[in-house]
Formats: C-alpha cells, sequence, structure tokens
C-alpha cells in the first residue's frame, strides 16, 4: 500500500512517497511541496489499475511482456512455416504450460536448465524415454522464440547467452544402410506382399535409386518429372533441386505411368488416385519378412548415399543429390570412400616385388558411371 510520510530535517520540511513498483521492488521518492506527492501518489494507482508500469514506475517495457504474450507474437509470424503444424505448435503449447503468464524479463538461465533436465526425464506419449536429440529441438525452437523477443523489443537480452550451452550432446553416429544382399531380400519381400501393398516396390525403388525424403516421394506429381529430371521445389532446406532419372527409375515410372493412367496427378496414389500420406505399416512388413531390423524408411536415403559412395562417387555430387546444405553434412559417408579406396591401392601390389603388372584394358578407358541402379 502506497504511503506519503512527511519528513522533517535540517535542509527543511519534505513529502516521501513509499510504495512498491510492480517487480515488487520497494521504491521511495521525496518532494518538496505535498500536493506534488499527492498527485504522484494518484498517477501510481492509476498506473497499477491501468497496467501502464513503465509510464510512471521507471520500469522497460520488457518487464510488463509475459511469455503468452511472445508466443502469440510468434505463431502470427511463424505459423505458416511447414513445421509449425507438425511441432512447433505443439511445442509452444508445452512452453505455455511451464512459462505461461511469467513475465519474459523473469525467465533466466536457472528456468532454462531447469526446462531442459525435466523434458529429458520426462517421456514421450508413446511412453519411451525421450532423446538427446528430442529435447535439443524442442531448446532449440525456445532459443528461437526468446531470440525474436530481443529483436522485437520485448526483451533485452536472451538468458539462454548468460551461461554454458544448453544442448545436450547427441549421438549421431548412427549410419545404418542396407548392403546389396538386404536390398534384394528387401524388393523381394515388397514383391511377396504385392497382393496387399502393390504400391510399395514402386516407392521403395524410387527411394533407393533417387534418396529423396519420405515426403518428398509421396508428394511427387508427374508434373515435376521432365527432360530426364525430377524437379524438387518443395524441400526441407527450402532450396529446390533436380535429381536426374537413370534407366532403371525410367522403367519403373513408366510401369507407374500405365497403371495410373492419368487418373491422378500424384505419382504413388490408392485406385481412387488420392496421394498416400504414409507407408509406416506396409514398410515395416516388408522388413520384417525380409528379416531387415532396426532399419527406418530414411535409412533408404542413407542406403543410396552409402552406395553411391562406395561405387566412386563424389561427396559433392552426394551433395547434391540429397540436398544437403553443407557438406559437412554429407561427411558422414567419407569412411564408406576411405575403405573402398583399399581395392584400388590394391593395384599396386606387384609393383615392388619386379613381377610385371597387368594391366587389363586400354590406356584412358573411362570407368562406368556409379549407379545404385545395379543391384535392382
Amino acid at each position: 500500500m502506497a504511503k506519503i510520510r512527511k519528513r522533517t530535517n535540517k535542509s527543511g520540511v519534505s513529502w516521501q512517497i513509499d510504495y512498491y513498483d510492480p517487480e515488487g521492488k520497494r521504491k521511495m521518492k521525496c518532494f518538496a511541496l505535498k500536493k506534488d506527492a499527492e498527485d504522484y501518489l494518484g498517477k501510481v494507482t492509476v498506473a497499477k489499475k491501468e497496467g501502464r508500469y513503465h509510464d510512471i514506475f521507471d520500469v522497460k517495457k520488457e518487464s510488463q511482456v509475459s511469455f503468452n504474450d511472445l508466443a502469440d507474437r510468434y505463431i502470427e509470424n511463424f505459423g505458416s512455416q511447414k513445421c509449425f503444424s507438425r511441432l512447433k505448435y505443439y511445442l509452444v503449447d508445452e512452453y505455455r504450460a511451464v512459462f505461461g503468464s511469467r513475465r519474459l524479463s523473469e525467465i533466466g538461465y536457472l528456468d532454462l536448465e531447469t526446462y531442459r533436465n525435466r523434458r529429458k526425464a520426462t517421456l514421450t506419449r508413446a511412453g519411451k524415454p525421450r532423446t538427446d536429440a528430442t529435447v535439443n529441438r524442442e531448446l532449440s525452437t525456445l532459443r528461437h522464440m526468446l531470440n525474436k523477443a530481443v529483436e522485437w523489443d520485448m526483451l533485452e537480452s536472451n538468458p539462454f547467452n548468460k551461461g554454458s550451452r544448453l544442448m545436450l550432446k547427441e549421438n549421431n553416429h548412427r549410419l545404418r544402410f542396407l548392403n546389396e544382399s538386404e536390398i534384394e531380400s528387401l524388393l523381394k519381400a515388397c514383391d511377396d506382399l504385392k497382393t496387399y501393398t502393390p504400391h510399395l516396390r514402386p516407392i521403395m525403388e524410387t527411394a533407393l535409386l533417387t534418396g529423396m525424403r519420405r515426403e518428398e516421394l509421396l508428394s511427387l506429381k508427374w508434373e515435376q518429372i521432365r527432360n530426364g529430371f525430377i524437379y524438387l521445389t518443395e524441400t526441407k532446406s527450402g532450396k529446390a533441386r533436380q535429381i536426374p532419372i537413370n534407366d532403371r527409375l525410367t522403367e519403373v515410372l513408366k510401369k507407374m505411368r500405365q497403371g495410373n493412367q492419368l487418373k491422378s496427378e500424384f505419382v504413388f496414389c490408392d485406385s481412387q488416385g488420392r496421394r498416400f500420406l504414409d507407408v509406416k505399416r506396409s514398410f515395416a512388413s516388408a522388413c520384417r519378412k525380409a528379416g531387415i531390423e532396426a532399419f527406418r524408411f530414411h535409412d533408404l536415403r542413407h542406403t543410396f548415399a552409402s552406395q553411391l559412395v562406395m561405387r566412386g562417387a563424389g561427396l559433392k555430387a552426394v551433395q547434391e543429390l540429397l540436398g544437403h546444405a553443407s557438406l559437412a553434412m554429407t561427411m558422414r559417408y567419407a569412411h564408406l570412400s576411405h575403405e573402398h579406396l583399399k581395392d584400388s591401392v590394391n593395384l599396386l601390389n606387384n609393383l615392388a616385388n619386379g613381377k610385371e603388372m597387368v594391366n587389363n584394358g586400354p590406356k584412358n578407358q573411362k570407368a562406368d558411371k556409379p549407379s545404385i541402379a545395379n543391384l535392382l
């Protein structure tokens, strides 16, 4: 409760106001005239009722902005992102449940660290342990929100920057891909299931021959296929890319075209011409039948890249085919290239023992262009 006190000292008489600002801090202010003190007290009372803290309390505007205010502004500006409907709406709701009505200026590094640890200890909706990568994706979105709050003058500084790195160390060494015999077994399993899932093998072959992501495959339209290329514009990175069509893929697409008979704009569609939204169940059935374990649909993309590298394709070419933003993302396949360089070095086994080396084939003969299509 704000009060006015009369103070008398050597300098004379003054009038002091004693009150608490919106952040709970005690404030005292002196005036020479009682009327001025009463006027200021009136402004304090009105400002509290109307929420105009920064007008009278000398409190920065950021102090009155709540996390909910930021969440509303964030959705307004980024709600049109592709990933928003699939992930970020859920994450923003999680943030609201924790930070909700709290002022942004009250959220500190300790709060973020506590949030991270609690999320790590919480099971997913499927009842499984939450991975470090999942927690990091949540922290990344939260950090982006607070960075935008700084840019929008809703916050002075991001609390993420007030301590050590909060991101957990991820294990990104998993690189599962199929060898030649596994590819053969998987495609045979698709044929065995053809009665129930005739669409599965064409989808699998296209994935193996292009390295396209699942959504890129299932949303593929005939208009994107022309002049010997597949033209992708809606990609994860937002950058368009073109994928060459080899001979085997040409055969696959021709059969799909004949079966489609122009009844749908989508390459992979059901009997009603509707695109497939997912192939999770049929894919899992094929893997079980082929005896392939711990293999995801996305690993078909790894198989495409790995088999190309093992056949001599350059990492830069693989980067462009996969649509990686940087070569660093493609370097995970570099070790495969090193292993298969041993075969080339073994050609020099007879160089130092005085035996004549055999040269099979004319000089300057070009090697066949490496292609995963040789496996299919």
